[in-house]
């Protein structure tokens, strides 16, 4: 008899708090969440950057964003002038190559991977993406991703990587 594998969800939600769904004790009803979390696996240890592209680094990388080369978001290290980061390890501005990507690990293991949302580890930065040296989609079979961000005018639009246009 095969053992049936786990399957696998793991839910990023920015500017959320540790307490700010029902399973983790908000006065927030939240039923659909606290339901995956009573019948699965939840995370207790997990630590976050100040900002979203950092903090999905440390998450798909399972290593400190500065290993992962997000020592700090495209953003602001564009608007502190990027050539302060310059030549920088751990500034990249995108997933490095000197980690495994969660999706790759699960992908070497037979699974099938996707995102869906936001992505904001790739791709911000052109010079690494006219050499190819930053990582596309680093074991995701597929994905869905925003393309403008929510939070901001629909006339910003995001730099989005070539593999999606």
């Amino acid at each position: 008899m095969t053992k049936k594998r786990p399957n696998f969800l793991i839910i990023v939600a920015d500017d959320l708090g540790f307490s700010d769904t029902g399973a983790y004790g908000s006065e927030i009803k939240t039923p659909n969440i606290d339901f995956l979390a009573r019948s699965g696996v939840r995370m207790t240890d997990f630590h976050t950057a100040p900002t979203c592209s950092p903090t999905r680094s440390m998450l798909f990388s399972g290593t400190d964003n500065h290993i992962a080369g997000l020592g700090a978001m495209w953003e602001q290290m564009k608007r502190g002038g990027l050539e302060h980061y310059e030549g920088r390890r751990g500034y990249e501005g995108y997933l490095n190559w000197d980690v495994a990507a969660l999706p790759e690990v699960m992908q070497d293991g037979g699974y099938w991977t996707t995102l869906s949302g936001k992505w904001y580890v790739a791709c911000r930065n052109s010079a690494a993406r006219q050499s190819g040296e930053h990582r596309r989609s680093p074991g995701l079979s597929s994905t869905v991703q925003l393309i403008v961000q929510a939070s901001r005018s629909q006339e910003r639009a995001l730099s989005t990587c070539s593999w999606l246009r």
